[in-house]
């Protein structure tokens, strides 16, 4: 054989040099033979295993159980080959939407092919193109889980510039979240925190996206929620009047230290109409009642359209109830 390459090698007048040339030519050629063919679109039947992850209230979030689907694809060369090295099933975590999933029974739920096409490059990869399903239905087993809801608390700290205030209440989409876990975890748990939105020299509306603060041994149906603030531009109005008792009894009389108090009105720019009349302030009969040594906070009634906010000065009044003669 030796013999009969070296006859070859000297009919062709290779000398070793060329004979290394030569070598490196072919090994190249092939290559480029190779990847061509690689990259040529072949049809394949391919099986995966699928796990679904879904946020179904009541549930974990987890299928206890995996599902197999077999599909007819068209797919490169590349991974017909990488199927043949590395043989059996192909196992996948899929994410769906609740929607997608329908319920069987308890806790066992199912999708369809048809509505399987749209993960499909989650299961098979994204080079590849299904022609058709053979598995026409998955089922996924999703156990129960203890949980309850609770609302969602925004911690927010948040500052203006000048002659600007919020305009409302700092709203949050959605308002209450449904919380996983052990009873023991979750049990004393009646609210999730907001990570702290930290805001500096707001001057128009607010809104973006807050992450909930985690806790640990407890799973949330979602780990972010929208915010927004309504924020307008004021003027401020500084009205006095006197404070009145109300709800007091038959036969009693309340009074109020001192009488009179400067409410300072927030109002919308521009002013469209004096908003200083029709002012009230009171103080409640019933919370001098609870209050301790007589001190209580006086409240306002029948504010204007167009007033955002208001104070009152003092904040705190002294009481004294005294009986009718």
């Amino acid at each position: 054989m030796r013999d009969l390459i070296h006859k070859i090698l000297q009919l062709l007048n290779i000398s070793g040099r060329d004979w290394a040339v030569f070598l490196l030519a072919l090994l190249l050629a092939f290559s480029i033979w190779l990847i061509h063919n690689l990259s040529l679109k072949y049809t394949e039947f391919m099986q995966a295993s699928v796990e679904a992850v879904s946020n179904i209230e009541g549930h974990f979030n987890k299928s206890s159980n995996r599902s197999d689907v077999i599909a007819r694809c068209q797919t490169t060369g590349y991974s017909i080959m990488m199927n043949a090295i590395f043989p059996g099933r192909r196992n996948v975590t899929v994410s769906f939407d609740p929607s997608a999933l329908h319920r069987k029974s308890g806790e066992t739920y199912y999708i369809t092919s048809s509505e399987l096409k749209e993960s499909a490059h989650l299961i098979f990869g994204d080079d590849v193109q299904i022609e058709y399903f053979i598995t026409d239905t998955l089922f996924f087993r999703f156990p129960y889980e203890n949980h309850k809801r609770v609302p969602v608390n925004p911690v927010h700290v948040l500052g203006f510039e000048p002659q600007y205030t919020a305009d409302g209440p700092l709203d949050i989409e959605p308002d209450s979240v449904t919380i996983y876990g052990e009873p023991d975890f979750i049990g004393n748990i009646d609210r999730v925190n907001t990570e702290a939105i930290k805001i500096s020299d707001i001057s128009s509306v607010v809104h973006g996206i807050a992450r909930l603060e985690r806790i640990k041994g407890v799973r949330m149906s979602e780990t972010e929620v929208h915010y927004s603030l309504p924020v307008s531009r004021y003027v401020e109005i500084p009205v006095t009047v006197s404070v009145q008792a109300r709800n007091v009894p038959p036969g009693k009389s309340l009074m109020i230290y001192p009488s009179v108090a400067t409410v300072y009105l927030r109002c919308a720019f521009p002013l469209t109409a004096d908003l200083s009349e029709g002012v009230r302030v009171y103080v409640d009969y019933n919370d001098f009642v609870s209050s301790i040594g007589g001190k209580c906070m006086a409240k306002t009634a029948s504010l204007p359209e167009g007033v955002i906010n208001c104070s009152v000065s003092p904040a705190v009044f002294e009481c004294v109830v005294t009986e009718d003669r």
